[in-house]
């Protein structure tokens, strides 16, 4: 958390979540502020509309029923102690957790989310036969839409994960637009991952012509290759572990030699909730294994006992520790 007690106010943010992160520390501090706290905390609101936006949703998360109802099953025995004081604590985790739950920004990709045909929800995976005849199997927390006739064949991933099997077809390619990047493909079968403004695509068969949008690069990916294309551009190709990037088509996740804080974050992905790690000894510690990716909390379980953290399990909130 921002030491907000003995330093100035942090710099305006430059997005909504970095907005709420701060809004956060400041729901901490604001609950018995100092003259010095509050005249900072009257500065950092006054420096970017986003504060003041972030800190009244936070706040209102904050004093709903659904913090209110978390804060029920932390108490271990009855005893006449404010909502608060339970929560105290966990104030920082908690509030994170519910601001996440609740959607606090949804609004923000509501335009997407009418524009899709198939959405998937977190830890959700959807099987979608496009009318060509090319499968789609739809990851976690995806959005997808296409329109397939005799003029165009073109799909979309506005954002998540998919996997394409695409036959061969005598007409006009498969387009698939994902963001930064624009794909190409006739007979072939592969996967594009758009996250946070960042697209990977992964050739399992076939040859794929990629288009960047930003600057009109264009490179072919073969069988066994795989690129990044972040907002300046291409990456180098490299290699593709299929085993390892590709096991979520079977179900699984696969990592080999992670670091601990990598693993999480993809865990994170597939959890209806929110997964902490306190303890940063941690985040560095290899972590080899097969999971099952449907379940996701067994993995953090597991990964505990593993790594002799401890695990403190909340309603829609995991602290390891």
């Amino acid at each position: 958390m921002t030491d907000i007690h003995h330093s100035p106010a942090p710099p305006a943010a430059q997005d909504p979540a970095s907005a709420m992160d701060q809004a956060l520390d400041w729901l901490i501090v604001m609950d018995s502020p100092s003259a010095q706290q509050s005249q900072q905390f009257n500065e950092w609101l006054e420096a970017s509309a986003l504060h003041a936006e972030a800190y009244a949703k936070a706040r209102a998360i904050w004093e709903g029923p659904q913090v209110a109802e978390c804060a029920q099953h932390l108490a271990t025995r009855p005893a006449k102690v404010t909502v608060l004081a339970r929560l105290r604590p966990h104030w920082k985790p908690l509030a994170t957790a519910a601001v996440l739950i609740l959607g606090l920004f949804s609004f923000s990709n509501l335009p997407m989310r009418l524009q899709a045909d198939h959405l998937t929800v977190v830890g959700e995976r959807q099987r979608v036969q496009l009318e060509d005849g090319s499968k789609v199997l739809l990851n976690t927390n995806s959005a997808f839409s296409s329109t397939i006739n005799d003029r165009q064949r073109v799909a979309r991933l506005y954002q998540g994960e998919a996997f394409f099997e695409v036959p061969a077809h005598l007409g006009q390619p498969l387009e698939i637009d994902a963001g930064p990047v624009k794909a190409s493909v006739h007979d072939t079968a592969f996967a594009v991952r758009y996250l946070d403004g960042v697209a990977q695509v992964q050739v399992q068969r076939g040859d794929v012509d990629l288009r960047a949008t930003r600057n009109d690069a264009r490179i072919r990916l073969s069988a066994g290759e795989s690129i990044r294309i972040g907002p300046n551009g291409f990456d180098r190709p490299a290699k593709l572990d299929a085993a390892t990037e590709l096991a979520w088509v079977q179900g699984r996740l696969v990592f080999e030699n992670c670091p601990l804080n990598q693993v999480l974050a993809e865990l994170r992905r597939y959890y209806p909730g929110w997964i902490i790690n306190t303890n940063e000894q941690l985040a560095d510690v290899t972590v080899t294994g097969n999971y099952r990716l449907d379940q996701p909390l067994d993995v953090v379980r597991s990964l505990a006992h593993i790594t002799s953290a401890r695990l403190q399990e909340f309603p829609k909130l995991v602290i390891l520790n």
